[in-house]
């Protein structure tokens, strides 16, 4: 039991308040390692793709000018409420890679990744803007740090667990058939929906502070969920539907058009 309530107190006391979001989490891991291991995996991603070279394509001229614009207008965003600090480490860098996958990502320390399969179905630079300011979200409101941190800590439970059980071959059984599902499923995957959520609404604030129309996240999504021929119930999976996030986009799209509206 002592072990229980060692690691519910050490959950209470590593959650703190994010500068932006508003909302408690739990982040165990410093920032600056999680950066250092980032840029050690980009290094290593581009050194296996194929990288567009800006110089030669105009969609790679594209995916720097709307990410750096994106990032130009976070920073100062950031700036404007003294909260500099939390972008210690940031230094921003943008590149598009030659794939058929439909996929963007931002790791920490501002290191950012578009598919050039995504400009498919993006098909303007509104709708991009939102997908970097969704990505980039995700990184500078530490989402990434809370899942692994969620996923640190449920496996440590699982081994108090298990290791509380251990005499009673039964209870010992049970445990570990329930615990771990029911910590997927009614822990890990509710967080990453709404890690998905919470991008999803910032995304759109930061596109329209760069200038862009959050608007177009509506037709985008839309455009997205006809790619979409596989889907599965929403409880087991890793993103919300995409019904529910054009849902939500709409319900915060008034709060964006403020920020757009006043470019």
């Amino acid at each position: 039991m002592r072990i229980f309530c060692f690691i519910f107190l050490f959950f209470f006391v590593s959650c703190e308040r994010n500068a932006i979001t508003g909302r408690r989490q739990l982040n165990l891991f410093p920032e600056a390692d999680l950066q250092k291991q980032a840029l050690t995996e980009y290094r290593s991603f581009l050194s296996k793709n194929k990288v567009i070279p800006v110089g030669t394509s105009k969609q790679a001229e594209m995916v720097k000018r709307v990410g750096l614009r994106i990032s130009e207008a976070i920073t100062k965003y950031y700036t404007q409420k003294g909260l500099s600090n939390e972008l210690v480490g940031y230094n921003w860098e943008f590149n598009l890679v030659n794939s058929v996958e439909i996929n963007a990502w931002c790791m920490p320390g501002g290191k950012v990744v578009v598919y050039s399969g995504l400009l498919d179905v993006t098909k303007n630079e509104d709708a991009l803007a939102v997908v970097l300011g969704h990505e980039i979200t995700h990184a500078v409101a530490h989402h990434g740090n809370e899942r692994l941190s969620q996923a640190f800590i449920a496996q440590g439970i699982q081994v108090a667990g298990d290791a509380f059980t251990k005499n009673n071959k039964e209870t010992n059984t049970v445990f570990n058939a329930v615990f771990m599902p029911g910590t997927q499923l009614g822990v890990l995957l509710p967080n990453s929906r709404n890690h998905e959520l919470e991008a999803d609404h910032f995304g759109i604030i930061f596109a329209a502070m760069a200038g862009y129309d959050p608007r177009e996240s509506i037709p985008f999504w839309k455009r997205m969920d006809s790619q979409n021929n596989n889907k599965m119930p929403e409880w087991l999976a890793t993103h919300p539907s995409n019904e529910k996030r054009i849902q939500k986009l709409n319900e915060n799209m008034d709060e964006a058009l403020m920020f757009y509206k006043s470019k």
